[in-house]
């Protein structure tokens, strides 16, 4: 110690004064190494009942020292960590060093200690007690520093060698001076005056400041200030530990950066929903409506191009439909390359990967189990792809496959170019094949109309099964509802409602149920898909939809200038829901034939609605239709 005060120069700026400084802190302070105690301050050598014998800090500090060596374990060199103890003790803030760390705990701790023998309070033991203080505030593992408010400017009479290393000032630079040097241009002025304030109010105080080692390098000081008292509990000198958190610091900012752009780019992403949202109901085809969202979403800040891309089973590619910015170099893209929108089609899920140095990320285009391609989009070289925006960009391609859906659907009348496509299904769980296995009948589709609300049903004419039969075999059936609107000799029109609506679950997919023919537990289903539609997905739908499917055909035609169909589904826009169901079983109920086989009563009561209300119904529908035929007068 004699050495110590040569070098420092004696009196309050040496070690040894930092050793009384530190006998005077109420709260207690043990310094640490390999699981011995080199030092411990008053205030721990009371609440602990640490006597000379004491050193084995498992011994001394019982069962909390197996927290606190798992926290030293865990707290990175040079570093600080608070940890919480039990309800008795509190917490406790280690400083970990290389060779050890220093513990200061909350004020009042238990004085449970385990097993250790009750020796009179006192030094450490060792040749010199004064001497082991004095080491352990020169080796601590965190700088500190010392200073006298009694003087003027309260000037630091003492540094150690660790707050040397941290700001590169020599002892003899800093002492006699106010700890504010550190400071410069860019440290908060908030964290400034709260150490102020702290200091004029004799309270202790820990704020995070940047700081200027004497090179001028930054770096980020985890300063933690409280004041020494006497026996009179006069505040005789200030105590401050510092610690170089530069590495989490610059961690934290980076992360904070990063969430700042990530909201930032959210933010653009969102207004780029509603945009594409707007594309999507205003375009007036697929093609138009394709370009445009590639065009919209290369255009934002955050990506440097997209593209739409439709699977071609013939040459197994995926060609590509539309581009804008930076997209792929070819036309087509082999559907096993390795390439997140290859993997996107695949498995149905959004993909990303890095292609030539730069992030992709593909999404499915699909609405109501019908693929209609892929969109890719390729973001900036350097920037990740959140999981967030992973769910923004999702719900903008099912945005899109839902406008790509309602553009093919409504090509399903107006094109010329159709794909017409046969199946057997012996599945079940479609009524028709089960109703015409158990009632023994044959069963053929004729239209499907709405009832009351948005329900709808299927009417079918049956034959070879009388209307008992009929009724019953359906009792049987879960989810089928069987309803006899008219029955005559040899056949019967029936009205069938359930949970699976086949013709309807089709129209929705923009494909046309052309007829439906059921015989004995096996229905032929004629199917009319656009040619431009992706009719393998359709047919695919259909096989994952109902075991037991077969093609059994495939046939491209053109179209007549207008078909009957045509022609009906041009009257049928004309009608109403509730006149086109008037219309319809009147015909197919055979209300226009002589004798009647059904009144007007029982078709009303059919649709769930008045005789009056049926008749208003049909009796403006037969005046549309008479227009349709001999022009609007």
């Amino acid at each position: 110690m004699d050495d110590v005060d040569a070098d420092r120069g004696g009196g309050l700026g040496d070690a040894a004064g930092a050793a009384r400084a530190l006998e005077h802190v109420v709260d207690p302070v043990v310094a640490v190494a390999d699981g011995t105690i080199t030092y411990a301050n008053p205030a721990a050598r009371d609440a602990f009942e640490i006597g000379n014998a004491d050193r084995d800090a498992a011994t001394a500090l019982g069962t909390r020292w197996n927290r606190l060596a798992t926290a030293i374990d865990e707290t990175t060199v040079g570093t600080a960590r608070r940890i919480d103890l039990d309800e008795d003790d509190g917490g406790a803030r280690i400083h970990r060093g290389a060779n050890g760390a220093t513990i200061t705990f909350d004020r009042g701790p238990s004085a449970t200690h385990g097993d250790a023998a009750d020796t009179p309070e006192g030094s450490l033991p060792g040749t010199s007690d004064r001497l082991v203080k004095d080491r352990a505030l020169e080796e601590a593992p965190v700088g500190v520093t010392i200073s006298d408010p009694d003087l003027d400017d309260n000037p630091l009479v003492y540094v150690n060698d660790a707050y040397e290393e941290i700001t590169g000032y020599e002892y003899d630079e800093v002492v006699g001076r106010n700890c504010r040097f550190l400071q410069g241009e860019e440290s908060d002025e908030n964290a400034i005056a709260e150490m102020a304030a702290a200091i004029d109010e004799d309270r202790p105080v820990t704020v995070e400041i940047k700081n200027y080692r004497k090179d001028g390098t930054e770096f980020w000081n985890e300063v933690t200030i409280a004041p020494v008292r006497d026996e009179a509990g006069r505040v005789t000198h200030y105590v401050g530990f510092q610690n170089d958190i530069t590495a989490r610091k610059e961690a934290e900012l980076e992360l904070e950066r990063r969430t700042e752009e990530l909201e930032y780019i959210l933010d653009r992403i969102e207004g780029l929903m509603q945009d594409v949202t707007d594309v999507v109901a205003g375009s007036t085809d697929r093609a138009e409506l394709e370009a445009e969202v590639c065009d919209r979403i290369a255009a934002e800040d955050a990506y440097d191009g997209a593209w739409i891309g439709e699977r071609n089973p013939a040459t197994e590619t995926i060609d590509v439909r539309s581009r804008a910015g930076d997209g792929p170099e070819h036309d087509r893209l082999r559907t096993d390359d390795d390439h997140p929108a290859a993997e996107t089609l695949a498995t149905g899920e959004p993909a990303v990967a890095t292609v030539d140095g730069t992030t992709h990320i593909a999404f499915p285009l699909s609405y109501n189990e019908i693929e209609y391609g892929v969109l890719t989009v390729r973001t900036e070289r350097t920037r990740a792809v959140d999981d967030r925006e992973t769910v923004i960009l999702s719900a903008l391609a099912r945005a899109v496959a839902s406008g790509v859906n309602a553009r093919e659907t409504s090509r399903v009348l107006t094109t010329d170019a159709v794909v017409a496509v046969e199946l057997d299904v012996t599945d079940r769980s479609l009524a028709p094949v089960a109703l015409s296995a158990d009632a023994d009948c044959r069963l053929e589709y004729r239209r499907s109309v709405h009832r009351t609300g948005d329900e709808t049903t299927s009417l079918f004419t049956a034959t070879g099964a009388s209307a008992d039969e009929l009724t019953a075999a359906a009792a049987e059936l879960s989810d089928v509802d069987c309803r006899v609107v008219v029955e005559r000799d040899e056949e019967s029109l029936i009205e069938l409602t359930g949970a699976d609506d086949l013709v309807g679950w089709l129209s929705e997919r923009g494909v046309r149920t052309q007829a439906i023919e059921s015989d004995a537990g096996r229905a032929r289903i004629t199917l009319e898909v656009p040619r431009s539609a992706n009719v393998r997905a359709v047919v695919e739908a259909v096989e994952d939809r109902y075991a037991g499917t077969d093609i059994v055909s495939f046939q491209q035609r053109e179209r007549e200038a207008e078909t009957r169909e045509e022609f009906a589904a041009g009257l049928e826009k004309a009608l109403t829901d509730r006149q086109f169901g008037a219309l319809q079983r009147a015909y197919l109920g055979g209300y226009f034939e002589w004798p009647r086989p059904t009144t007007g009563e029982e078709l009303a009561q059919s649709m769930g609605v008045s005789r009056p209300t049926f008749h208003e119904h049909l009796r403006t529908a037969e005046a549309k239709l008479c227009r349709a035929f001999f022009g609007d007068a």
